[in-house]
């Protein structure tokens, strides 16, 4: 049978492990006061039957994502392969596109580290960037045009071609006209309409009948909300389904954030509660030899009074901001996500 566990402090109650549904059809509208996370994960390699994962050690939250992994090769030999992180695609929509990126000029942009066996790595970096399906890596790098849509570096970079370049851009559905007026006349711009591609990745060997200790470490993208309909009694009801399936909301979350949101004894105003949203692959931990022998699990939702909720079986408080949960033996079959209402700090 499985696991339920009750809400309490603001968890959800527990669904099979983990929440539905990654970024993408499911993601809300998008309004000018919030931005969109992007779904990102842990390390992949080639599928083996001789590596096994013994123990995974996730922690999440909104500043960081630190996965300590071990590994054993019972293979009689060495065993060498490429490792990689994928960095979440960027799809640009258009100017009206909000994604939540920590280091939007870098190609480093969530600020991925490894250590292996103590000892950091220096990983390869690949970036590409596609436009209906065509790899438009080498136009782009020709006309000095960087390939990440979310700098502004790139979009100062398409306002200074020439004339000819921007139309033959835009002929091509690579770039888009962006025009606006902010009260001092017309302005005309080019705006990224092509998604950017990228991973970091190495070539690690992994000793025969050995253990390996791999730590990676990152910051999240954060989709953020101003405000949520979490507690709303006008919520659509195809919206309010798309939170139990996607972060196991139920009633009792439900009542907590409205609770939360309601004038106190005095009568005074209750800020609306914001959300931050992190979503995170679990399933490439099914591409090693077997389960996890020992998968841990920690979440941080920030603040003892914000409230937190997702998918998962067994889920116990550790801390006033902390939560937990273990498996042996485990093979993810789903992916992770994380919705969590916060109170916004107070302007001075």
């Amino acid at each position: 049978m499985r696991d339920e566990c009750k809400r309490r402090d603001g968890i959800g109650a527990s669904a099979a492990l983990v929440g539905a549904l990654a970024l993408g059809g499911a993601a809300p509208a998008l309004a000018n006061d919030s931005s969109a996370e992007l779904t990102t994960g842990g390390l992949v390699l080639a599928k083996s039957a001789d590596i096994e994962m013994r123990s995974e050690d996730l922690a999440i939250s909104a500043k960081e994502i630190v996965v300590r992994y071990r590994f054993f090769n019972r293979a009689v030999r060495d065993v060498t392969t490429t490792v990689a992180f994928p960095m979440p695609d960027i799809v640009w929509d258009g100017p009206d596109t909000n994604i939540a990126v920590p280091a939007p000029d870098s190609p480093n942009f969530l600020d991925f580290r490894t250590m292996i066996d103590g000892q950091p790595v220096t990983a390869e970096n690949e970036q590409k960037a596609f436009a209906k399906g065509v790899d438009i890596t080498a136009r782009l790098a020709a006309l000095g045009v960087p390939l990440a849509p979310q700098s502004d570096k790139t979009w100062e970079a398409l306002d200074t071609l020439k004339s000819a370049d921007k139309d033959a851009l835009v002929k091509a559905e690579i770039a888009i006209p962006d025009d606006y007026d902010v009260g001092k006349g017309w302005e005309h711009h080019l705006a990224p309409n092509w998604t950017l591609k990228s991973s970091f990745f190495w070539t690690q060997t992994f000793p025969a009948g050995r253990e390996l200790a791999v730590e990676h470490r990152y910051r999240p993208s954060v989709g953020e909300t101003t405000g949520t309909e979490v507690g709303s009694t006008t919520i659509d009801p195809q919206e309010a389904k798309r939170y139990a399936t996607l972060y196991c909301v139920d009633q009792d979350f439900v009542a907590g954030a409205r609770k939360a949101q309601k004038p106190d004894a005095s009568g005074s105003f209750a800020a609306p509660l914001f959300e931050r949203r992190i979503a995170y692959v679990l399933t490439t931990g099914a591409n090693w030899a077997g389960p996890i022998g020992d998968f841990h699990l920690t979440i941080d939702k920030g603040e003892p009074d914000s409230l937190v909720s997702f998918c998962a079986d067994g889920v116990k408080k550790i801390a006033p901001t902390m939560f937990e949960v273990r498996h042996a033996n485990f093979t993810p079959t789903r992916d992770l996500n994380v919705l969590i209402l916060y109170r916004p700090p107070k302007n001075d």
